[in-house]
């Protein structure tokens, strides 16, 4: 269901004429799909900064995004002339940056109660019960 609106959305910003007076900030927010890095200043297990993730990004080097090049978030910056949105915890997003927008979006993040964080914890404690 993501993924079809996440494509629908992208198709509708292809399909739009350019505004030159149009807003340039974009503020990302999800999980996986969209993270540019965030979980780089993370303690956590979920972790794109190693190859082969970034092989197909511009430098050739992991940037902490869970696909082999651009995401989603960085083709629409693309398409609506602006640049690619850092994560919120990047120590280059300060002054002016912060006006272009900022990526939220964490890999294993979840609102329910079963996802993140607590689904972690789960896995502990079934751990720890087989163990016994």
């Amino acid at each position: 269901m993501s993924t079809l609106l996440l494509t629908s959305l992208c198709v509708t910003l292809f399909l739009m004429p350019q505004q030159t007076n149009a807003a340039r900030a974009f503020f990302v927010f999800g999980d996986s799909l969209v993270d540019s890095g965030n979980n780089n200043y993370l303690v956590t297990t979920a972790r794109a900064d190693s190859p082969p993730y970034g092989i197909d990004y511009p430098t050739g080097r992991p940037t902490g995004r869970f696909s082999n090049g651009l995401n989603l978030p960085d083709i629409i910056s693309e398409q609506i002339g602006s640049e690619p949105t850092l994560p919120i915890l990047s120590p280059e997003l300060t002054g002016e940056k912060l006006l272009i927008g900022a990526n939220f979006a964490s890999a294993g993040i979840g609102i329910l109660n079963d996802t993140g964080v607590q689904f972690v914890s789960h896995l502990s404690h079934y751990s720890i019960e087989i163990i016994s």
